[in-house]
């Protein structure tokens, strides 16, 4: 189902990446009406990254609802390089997923669902292991947290209360 990266716009530098398209039926009088939905990632692969979920009665109006919740959610991330600043664990649901720093030329190692949120934020170097549910959208929804969650040393720094040696 993940179609890979796609370039939105040379002006807005966003790429995003369908994760899945889930398909539900309703049955009604005449048969099976079939609705859609879309869980897309959005992000500029310097440090921005959002997720959407987009529900149409169509795959490609889906993806475009998806596209631009996506849009509308995108949060600052803050890296270390290539890499993360430390480990960090995000939890949605039943999912945990656990992220840890990684020396230069790692690489991405991660499950489809984390490696769309990952590889669109600009993290070039990480490890990840996901623990509970193996649902796309709980995976994608953790991985975002944890992300968000992540702070720079001097972050750590005022909330400890003590000067950044330099």
């Amino acid at each position: 189902m993940d179609q890979g990266p796609r370039r939105e716009g040379e002006e807005s530098g966003l790429e995003d990446n369908v994760v899945r398209i889930y398909r539900c039926a309703t049955v009604v009088k005449g048969g099976r009406r079939f609705s859609f939905a879309a869980l897309v990632v959005v992000g500029d692969r310097r440090g921005r990254v959002g997720i959407g979920y987009g529900k149409a009665p169509e795959v490609p109006s889906a993806i475009e609802k998806g596209r631009k919740i996506a849009t509308r959610a995108m949060r600052p991330i803050k890296l270390r390089g290539g890499t993360l600043p430390h480990r960090s664990i995000g939890r949605y649901g039943s999912a945990r997923v656990v992220l840890l720093p990684a020396s230069a030329g790692t690489g991405v190692i991660a499950g489809a669902s984390a490696r769309a949120v990952l590889e669109l934020a600009g993290v070039h170097d990480v490890l990840t292991k996901s623990y509970g549910s193996r649902n796309p959208k709980n995976l994608v929804a953790a991985t975002f947290k944890a992300l968000t969650g992540l702070l720079n040393p001097a972050e750590v720094a005022e909330l400890r209360g003590v000067a950044l040696a330099s």
